[in-house]
């Protein structure tokens, strides 16, 4: 039986250093659940944060990069894809995740929740995000879960793949 791939969505430049934190825990947490971490790939905010702590427990990393520059690849990232699509690589990240938890929030991150969503993902918002939870539960709650911090989003995960 393969490993789940667990994407990690968020905001690159703009993440706060709170965000960075919990991208770095849920790293963590996901390595040791023996699953492999999926990001966007560049050394920069969620994505290299999330990278750097699956990386700190042994974990396996995936990086979908927009480009084909490697210079902007995390130093975390195990497993580089190099698409030159730009922001059409958020199409990848999704179908390539078996769950995605959205840490954080900026334009391509709810680009990648509504794909996700639509294309009947398991999404886990994470903390802070009120007005983005509000959103898309009105707009789907079937495949949505809300998560007020990173033990309780490695659950709500664990719980969604168990199920047959």
């Amino acid at each position: 039986m393969r490993q789940p791939i667990i994407g990690v969505m968020g905001p690159g430049e703009r993440a706060t250093p709170e965000t960075l934190q919990l991208a770095y825990e849920l790293g963590q947490r996901i390595a040791d659940a023996g699953w492999i971490l999926l990001t966007g790939g560049r050394q920069v905010g969620v994505m290299d944060a999330a990278s750097r702590g699956a990386k700190s427990r042994g974990g396996l990393t995936i990086g979908i990069l927009p480009s084909s520059d490697r210079r902007q690849l995390s130093e975390a990232i195990d497993i580089p894809i190099l698409t030159g699509m730009g922001n059409a690589r958020n199409v990848i990240n999704v179908l390539t995740s078996d769950v995605i938890i959205a840490c954080g929030m900026g334009l391509g991150t709810a680009a990648e929740v509504a794909l996700a969503l639509k294309t009947e993902k398991f999404v886990v918002l994470l903390s802070g995000m009120e007005i983005e939870q509000e959103f898309f539960s009105r707009l789907t709650e079937q495949y949505l879960g809300i998560a007020e911090d990173v033990n309780q989003a490695i659950a709500l995960v664990h719980q969604h793949l168990s199920r047959p």
